[in-house]
């Protein structure tokens, strides 16, 4: 009796502390859920409504648009038709729900028993390898946290979870979680998710590719059918068992759902537009301030313009070569862009990038600084043999004309009166021409330059001619016309400068009136379009470079076609695949576009109107390379001059008698002087509309 008694005296103090314990924790508990729900009330009144979470994005976007309004691609998330929830089929809100939160309809956003289970496997496996998170957890960690795997942003995201369920009814958190979440391929929510990888609206969805989407959520980047399609239809099937098991879906529906019978969409080409945006879109950092709200950036691309400049490429570039083009409008927008024949196999952009010897379209440069220093289209030179230093230039197959006019030598492409032109102005003011018209890279001064020597870039070359187009107005190629916010409020507009004059328009009439006469009896036959165009063809020696750039209708194209590593092309010439590239994809572009005459009328200075037999001419520099601020470079490259073949050995003599005389001008062909002067200096003349220069066909045979 006495032994039971001391027993009880000694329990006494045990019971006595446990039941203090309990007290605390029954004190402690009811003063954490106090705290809990004032935290959840304090979290909820702080939470944002339902429409702005609707209308929250989790990421920027870009929409890249073409001039009309197509969409060329979408950079960063992309976000689809927001689904209200009655418009979400049942089959894609049983799927998430059965996959990712059983009992969703029962808990208060919080699962205790998911918990425990994730608890149960932690311990087990000694890492965490089965989530505890519903789907309103889920929710609050995709729009307010990150997906760090601690304590703390645990406790955040439960307490977020607990405020969303006191918000919020559970069709709304469905609808923002399914609308929302981040399924992989660059898609959030469920329509973006299916329009990426079914080609189709959300609402169109059924059971095979909701299970498809729904088991995408767990690892979007394992999952996702652009990164791994036979894992996706996998999970797929995990998704549809987990389904039936929870009672949503028979046996037999789950038999008759087969997702490796679903359609995926094909993936995107990665075609020739981007050889546009990769250049354009860089710019944008130049033209906006930073910022994180979806955009839209209007570009000048014109898909249809496109579309036959990458069919003309592809389809003249001779067998091994590679082939580039550029169009810019009359304000510099640049409405197609091709850097190659294929952007998979090689996203290098020749257009923009790649620097190559223009060969004789560079006489550009040297006839309108002839015209600029005097001289005109029917003033009088010499096709003859010339020797300058050291350097002897010749035409194809060694074959002179005699006296000629400027019109002709251009049109005909004429080396050895290039070479006097330059010896007689200057290379000096040759190189100042290129300067102002655009060329960026360095500019060979030796006299071989007239040839083309200085190697250019196709984008420099083509703006150089939209100049011209514009009557000597500089124009500068620009890719983006309009960035705006999603909301439509206009971030950045493209305005035209017109006000930066390059030459007198007089200069412009000259050699327009000089081009347009190579493309209709010289070496640019192949581009003629049925309306005007003024233009230039351009052969480095040994065939390693063809280009043809020219203009009509107010648009102005370049063609580039060669090998990248610089070998010969067997029969490519400026006259020939390129030519007939330009007028491929010119037919096309200007289609719709009113018929232009060029306006080649010189009204010349008074300058011009009297003798000035002391004018001066500078000589040609020695031979240097110069950079765009006019320092001298050096270099240790050799000269390689523009040769182009074509040229008929047997054909008449091309001479100004002659061809006065085939023209009916005058009588018999007068016998050419004994020894004529290189270069004839200009005569003053009256201003005078300058006709074009007819030459008959057994004339063109002369080289480009």
């Amino acid at each position: 009796m006495a032994r039971g008694k001391k027993r009880s005296k000694q329990q006494e103090p045990v019971r006595k502390w446990l039941w203090r314990f309990t007290k605390f924790g029954l004190v402690a508990g009811f003063l954490a859920a106090i705290a809990l729900v004032v935290a959840v009330l304090v979290v909820r009144s702080s939470l944002p409504g339902f429409e702005d979470l609707k209308s929250s994005p989790n990421g920027q976007m870009i929409r890249v648009l073409d001039v009309n309004g197509k969409e060329l691609f979408s950079m960063g998330p992309s976000y689809g038709e927001w689904l209200e929830y009655t418009d979400i089929p049942d089959v894609m809100k049983s799927a998430m729900v059965a996959v990712e939160d059983r009992r969703y309809e029962n808990h208060p956003g919080v699962d205790p028993i998911g918990i425990a289970r994730s608890l149960q496997v932690r311990m087990q496996r000694g890492h965490w390898a089965q989530g505890g998170s519903t789907i309103t957890q889920q929710l609050a960690r995709n729009v307010f946290l990150n997906n760090n795997r601690t304590f703390g942003r645990k406790a955040r995201e439960i307490l977020l979870a607990l405020a969303m369920e006191r918000k919020f009814s559970k069709e709304q958190i469905l609808e923002l979680y399914l609308n929302k979440v981040y399924y992989g391929g660059g898609a959030y929510g469920i329509d973006a998710a299916s329009r990426r990888f079914f080609a189709h609206s959300a609402r169109e969805l059924d059971l095979a590719e909701a299970s498809i989407i729904a088991g995408l959520v767990k690892a979007p980047s394992r999952y996702s059918p652009t990164a791994d399609a036979k894992a996706a239809i996998g999970r797929a099937t995990v998704v549809l068992e987990v389904m039936q098991d929870a009672g949503v879906i028979s046996a037999a529906e789950a038999a008759r759902a087969k997702p490796a019978s679903v359609k995926m969409a094909p993936e995107p080409r990665q075609n020739s537009v981007r050889y546009f945006t990769d250049w354009a879109l860089p710019q944008l950092d130049l033209l906006i301030d930073e910022t994180v709200e979806p955009l839209e950036v209007w570009t000048t691309l014109d898909l249809d313009m496109q579309r036959a400049a990458t069919a003309a490429i592809q389809s003249r570039v001779p067998g091994g070569a590679q082939g580039a083009l550029v169009a810019i409008d009359r304000d510099g927008a640049v409405r197609a862009m091709v850097g190659g024949t294929d952007y998979v196999t090689s996203n290098y952009n020749r257009a923009t990038q790649a620097v190559r010897q223009p060969g004789s379209a560079w006489k550009v440069f040297v006839y309108m600084a002839a015209l600029e220093a005097g001289y005109t289209p029917n003033d009088t030179v010499t096709d003859e043999p010339i020797t300058i230093g050291n350097w002897t230039p010749r035409n194809s197959g060694d074959r002179y004309a005699g006296d000629i006019d400027v019109r002709t030598a251009f049109a005909f492409s004429k080396n050895t009166v290039a070479a006097a032109i330059g010896n007689d102005i200057g290379t000096s003011s040759i190189a100042n021409m290129a300067r102002r018209f655009g060329i960026t890279t360095p500019i060979d001064t030796n006299p071989s330059m007239v040839l083309g020597t200085s190697d250019v870039r196709l984008l420099d070359m083509t703006r150089a001619f939209a100049s011209i187009s514009a009557k000597g107005i500089a124009i500068t190629p620009f890719g983006i016309t309009k960035v705006q916010t999603m909301k439509g409020d206009i971030l950045y507009q493209s305005k035209f400068d017109g006000s930066r004059v390059l030459v007198d328009p007089w200069v412009a009439a000259g050699i327009t009136d000089l081009m347009q006469t190579a493309v209709n009896t010289g070496t640019g036959r192949a581009a003629q379009i049925g309306r005007p165009v003024a233009g230039k063809t351009g052969t480095t020696s040994s065939n390693k470079d063809g280009w043809f750039l020219g203009f009509s209708s107010g648009l102005t194209t370049g063609v580039w076609m060669g090998r990248d590593d610089a070998k010969p092309v067997g029969g490519l010439q400026g006259g020939r695949a390129p030519a007939t590239a330009f007028a491929q994809f010119m037919k096309v572009a200007v289609a719709n576009r009113k018929v232009e005459k060029f306006d080649t009328e010189l009204v010349l200075p008074e300058w011009q109107l009297e003798p000035d037999d002391g004018e001066l001419f500078g000589a040609p520099e020695d031979g240097i390379y110069v950079d765009e601020n006019g320092m001298p470079i050096e270099t240790g490259r050799g000269i390689e001059y523009d040769l182009e073949d074509g040229e008929a050995a047997d054909g008449p003599r091309l001479d100004q008698d002659w061809i006065d005389s085939v023209l009916g001008r005058g009588g018999d062909p007068a016998p050419r002087k004994p020894e004529p002067a290189p270069v004839k200096k200009p005569k003053p003349q009256p201003p005078q509309n300058q006709p074009e220069s007819l030459i008959p066909e057994a004339l063109r045979s002369e080289s480009q």
